[in-house]
């Protein structure tokens, strides 16, 4: 399988170097050649819905025929993290150990599960990655947000397995109190159907394994030809290799490629220096290299995303 036949596709990268729009021209560009395509932006800080000019929410939204759009909803991890936290809850007062409704609001603030905006982004992962759509492409936030996103289905296993055994715990102790009344009636109806932090737990696990799988998942990472990208880019792709991200290309974004040969100085420096950092990037990184020409204006509508879909 090539990296175009991966069925999901991340773009990350630096703050500030188009990922987003490199992200919706994929998108685009999937959803041209006949695929049913969905593009995901995981950034708390939404700018996919200007990328097409569109008001985009939660919930899918159609941008033409075979391309639909979605901006991760933050709460959609505060929804995750409180089912857990209800579940441990009601262990507790079925083992007659009183929380109202102030100490579960205690409970959610104390942050058993961190990172609300990755929660939901790991969410949009699971709940789309096996959804009735032939391509899924995630517009991801700048590197930091997703390298804890990326780190979030091991700590998150973590934590809800050690949640997971104290329910188990409480459930037994409650069980054997009322054993000691009820005798074996204490145990009916005590099955663990509807376990919300087993199915988180479980439900997050799967993500993990989603997106380390190369047959499904491709990374892509965006920079500009500037060395202070370039740098974040060799740090990127490091990191998502150790993490077992498979990183199917390097997309060097907004190359100046003086298309009217333009004779002035500041053009042929300009020129020069993206073919040298370009000469570099190739020399350095042991991926496939796309390159996306610098688009005059405003980078912005279905027009300017098409030319850029060209180079994607």
């Amino acid at each position: 399988m090539t990296e175009t036949d991966t069925s999901i596709v991340l773009y990350g990268g630096k703050g500030g170097v188009g990922k987003t729009t490199c992200a919706a021209a994929h998108a685009l560009a999937r959803s041209r050649s006949g695929a049913r395509t969905l593009v995901v932006s995981t950034d708390p800080a939404h700018s996919l819905g200007d990328a097409f000019e569109r008001e985009l929410g939660p919930d899918p939204t159609e941008i033409r025929d075979s391309l639909a759009a979605v901006e991760v909803d933050p709460e959609t991890g505060q929804e995750a993290y409180r089912g857990v936290v209800e579940a441990l809850v009601a262990e507790f007062r079925s083992a007659g150990i009183r929380l109202d409704d102030a100490d579960l609001e205690r409970l959610f603030e104390a942050g058993l599960i961190p990172g609300g905006d990755e929660v939901a982004a790991l969410e949009y992962v699971a709940r789309y990655a096996d959804a009735d759509y032939d391509a899924v492409v995630f517009d991801t936030a700048p590197t930091g947000h997703t390298l804890r996103l990326l780190d979030l289905p091991d700590v998150l296993a973590e934590t809800l397995g050690v949640a997971g055994d104290v329910q188990r715990r409480v459930r037994r102790t409650a069980r054997a109190a009322r054993s000691m009344v009820l005798g074996p009636a204490a145990y009916w109806g005590g099955g663990d159907d509807g376990d919300a932090v087993a199915a988180l737990h479980d439900r997050i696990e799967a993500v993990g394994a989603i997106l380390r799988d190369p047959e499904r998942t491709g990374f892509r990472v965006v920079c500009t030809p500037e060395r202070m990208a370039i740098a974040e880019s060799e740090r990127l792709v490091a990191r998502l290799r150790e993490a077992g991200v498979p990183v199917d290309s390097l997309v060097v974004n907004r190359v100046f490629t003086n298309p009217d040969d333009c004779d002035c100085d500041r053009c042929r420096r300009d020129e020069r220096r993206h073919a040298d950092r370009l000469a570099a990037v190739e020399a350095g990184f042991d991926l496939p290299v796309r390159r996306v020409p610098e688009l005059p204006g405003e980078s912005q509508g279905l027009a300017a995303l098409e030319r850029v879909a060209d180079a994607l």
